[in-house]
């Protein structure tokens, strides 16, 4: 085999030319034939982030796409847990401010 660039006889396994460097063969990109975007793993990442967030950094290079589902599960999960605390802390205040009301207004009409 002939290098393309300079014309110097290579070995046939070869990746690069010894005498330029420049590739010979191009190298394809090695992911795992098992990688997929997978709702389970999301759902997972949901429901618990922290385990969402650990398959992410787990996997980030191994499985890019199913690392990415974890991540962004884990991330809307999070999201959604503290708007939910904003939420019911509102409530819990809004209730007690409206219990302490309807106990402490009857007394302020005597």
């Amino acid at each position: 085999m002939f290098c393309k660039n300079c014309g110097e006889q290579i070995d046939d396994n070869a990746v690069v030319c010894p005498k330029c460097g420049v590739a010979v063969k191009e190298v394809a990109a090695t992911t795992a034939s098992d990688d997929a975007p997978n709702m389970g793993f999301a759902v997972l990442g949901f429901f618990f982030p922290i385990v969402g967030l650990i398959l992410y950094l787990v996997w980030h290079t191994e499985y890019p796409l199913k690392a990415k589902s974890c991540g962004k599960g884990a991330l809307i999960g999070f999201c959604v847990g503290v708007v939910a605390g904003i939420l019911m802390g509102i409530m819990v205040t809004c209730i007690a401010t409206a219990a302490t009301m309807d106990t402490v207004a009857p007394l302020l009409m005597l």
